[in-house]
């Protein structure tokens, strides 16, 4: 079981913040969860389709092409900017 974790504004678009995904590999690339979860819904695909989406696999910021395995956490967010 992957934990995906949703923050910021993303959380509260996609009014989630944790969904369990059933891992079906030993490894896959954040990518290949990305896709998956597009495919929950049409907002869920407009929202994470955001080419400025950043990910962190087990709080560590990563690119679309890191593997994530069973029993990691996956966090999704927009970027973070200051004032």
């Amino acid at each position: 079981m992957i934990k995906i974790r949703f923050f910021a504004a993303l959380r509260e678009r996609l009014d989630c913040s944790q969904y369990l995904l059933q891992c079906d590999s030993n490894s896959q690339s954040v990518a290949t969860v990305l896709e998956q979860l597009k495919g929950h819904d049409s907002l869920w695909h407009q929202e994470l389709s955001r080419t400025d989406l950043l990910c962190a696999v087990n709080q560590q910021l990563v690119p679309l092409s890191a593997a994530v395995r069973d029993g990691d956490e996956l966090a999704f967010f927009p970027p973070i900017t200051g004032g």
